[in-house]
């Protein structure tokens, strides 16, 4: 495997670790009810986008081409608004266990995208590592115990649908600007996405996000705020930004797999479960067809239109 391809797996492997502890973590922010979904969906914005700034400041200036300005401002809505503000927003109506199972379905709309529109050949092999690796977070998640009991203000069709949305708009992001992300440094590339995202969004959040009682959050709520904004935005998406100009967009959105398995594997180290023959036949069902999939992925060429 050539460095930069390795580099990219490690970015992909960082970015699906922290990504697989955010759906709990940001139900735990939010099941006490001060803090509400857009309300999180924002912090993740605004403090995504001043984390952004201020590491611009220790890399080299970058200036966005005049032609690629409202490319980017595309790219923003379909990989941060649509995408963040829908999960976000989502998770609080729905369970954990429903929004990570939903999230199965990008590497398959990524890989029928990017067949179509970067004409990345669909394999035998490609097509059978997609659907092993979505059996086997499925199973991982049905098996992982019974489901939540609903919450006061819970409506899971609503947050499965928002939840559905994100990954289409996701997988759309993947595909549609991967030329756009091959051309300028992650920490531009995110820093103008996320200002133009939080120019859209904030004026519709504005006011839920300073109605909050903020002397009145506990501990737990700013740290669970802090590890959705900090690492699950601002280091997510620095490892997303540079795995996609390492990789192609099959092989970044089939992370989405390792995502319950890393959930899992917390559970158990902390305890909270075990693992059985089912959880090890799920575990070894995701990283099979991982496997499949990024090692097919260096025999087919890729051919830019």
């Amino acid at each position: 495997m050539e460095s930069g391809t390795l580099k990219g797996h490690i970015a992909m492997g960082t970015a699906a670790v922290i990504w697989g502890l955010m759906s709990p973590v940001s139900k735990l922010v939010m099941q006490p009810g001060e803090v509400s979904s857009a309300s999180l969906a924002t912090f993740r914005l605004l403090g995504a986008a001043i984390l952004f700034w201020l590491a611009s400041a220790f890399v080299p200036a970058e200036t966005i081409e005049r032609k690629d300005r409202l490319t980017l401002f595309y790219a923003s809505l379909f990989g941060i608004i649509f995408n963040q503000m829908a999960f976000t927003v989502g998770v609080g109506f729905t369970s954990p266990a429903d929004a990570a199972i939903i999230t199965t379905i990008t590497p398959v709309l990524t890989m029928i995208l990017a067949a179509f529109v970067l004409r990345e050949m669909i394999t035998g092999k490609k097509i059978i590592g997609v659907c092993a690796s979505a059996v086997g977070a499925i199973l991982l998640i049905s098996g992982s115990g019974a489901r939540a009991a609903a919450l006061p203000g819970d409506n899971n069709l609503l947050g499965d649908i928002l939840c559905l949305a994100s990954q289409c708009s996701v997988a759309v992001y993947f595909v549609f600007f991967k030329n756009l992300i091959g051309k300028y440094s992650p920490v531009t590339l995110m820093k103008w996405m996320f200002t133009y995202a939080v120019a859209v969004c904030l004026p519709f959040t504005f006011r839920e996000v300073v109605s909050i009682h903020y002397s009145a959050l506990p501990v737990q709520t700013w740290l669970g705020i802090a590890y959705v904004v900090a690492l699950a935005t601002f280091v997510s998406y620095i490892c997303l930004s540079f795995a996609q100009q390492r990789l192609k967009p099959t092989a970044v959105s089939m992370y989405n797999y390792c995502q319950p398995v890393i959930a899992s594997s917390v559970a158990v180290l902390w305890g909270m479960d075990h693992f059985g023959w089912m959880k090890t036949l799920s575990v070894l069902l995701v990283f099979t067809g991982v496997l499949l999939v990024t090692r097919t992925g260096k025999k087919a060429a890729v051919q830019e239109p």
